[in-house]
């Protein structure tokens, strides 16, 4: 399976779950690093755009080889809504949502979807979310990409307004889901909170402890994903 993070911090926090060595396995655009034979890891890149771009390339590599991924992993960190997903805390996607992809109108913000293109949401296998949940303890909810990430309370009420179930904002996930939706492959969402959504105060962010918590957390879904996979390429 492949799982994709932002950056490289991240990618190592999720092999770190692991305990063995990954090695570096080059692509046209990307660069995999492999853990035991049921891992790819990529750092896709900061952003919807290249995260997407990061993950089709590392997704048509592997059906070109004759070795389609079964599921891909968005994985990192993320922005949590407090009180909801307070720091530390591990929160899973039951939906994936592009939270500023549309248009502002003078009646306000209109999605994508309502100006007759595309798509908001995925929403990846609810038996594979609950038992990724049940696994990590994580939280379960909407988490949101963005482009900007939110700097003011009135961003974060005004989100928090349109997506009532949001509990955590990323800027990498929904990327991460059109790519593979498009290779018709499955998709899960697992974020660590780092730091509240909201006015940005880098004094009270926790990086460390929630790469902390995202190797702990990962180390405990891993089993589910490889018995979901395994079950699901049964059925």
């Amino acid at each position: 399976m492949l799982v994709a993070t932002a950056v490289p911090a991240e990618r190592d926090a999720v092999a770190r779950a692991f305990g063995t060595q990954a090695h570096e396995v080059p692509l046209p655009g990307v660069t995999l690093h492999r853990v035991g034979d049921r891992y790819d890891l990529v750092a896709a890149g900061v952003g919807p755009a290249l995260a997407a771009a990061s993950t089709a390339t590392a997704l048509t590599a592997a059906a070109l080889r004759g070795t389609p991924y079964g599921l891909v992993v968005s994985a990192g960190i993320a922005g949590g809504f407090p009180p909801d997903a307070p720091l530390g805390s591990l929160v899973v996607a039951d939906t994936v949502t592009a939270a500023d992809l549309g248009a502002e109108t003078p009646d306000g913000f209109l999605p994508v979807t309502e100006l007759g293109f595309g798509t908001v949401h995925h929403r990846p296998p609810e038996s594979l979310v609950r038992e990724a949940s049940a696994a990590t303890g994580a939280r379960v909810g909407t988490v949101l990409t963005v482009s900007t990430v939110t700097g003011s309370a009135e961003r974060a009420a005004e989100l928090r307004a349109r997506h009532p179930r949001a509990l955590a904002e990323a800027m990498e996930g929904f990327g991460v889901a059109e790519a593979a939706a498009a290779h018709g492959t499955p998709v899960l969402e697992l974020r660590a909170v780092s730091n509240p959504v909201g006015p940005r105060d880098r004094a009270a962010w926790r990086i460390a402890d929630a790469l902390a918590a995202l190797t702990e957390g990962f180390g405990k879904l891993a089993p589910v994903l490889e018995s979901w996979t395994s079950h699901d390429r049964a059925e």
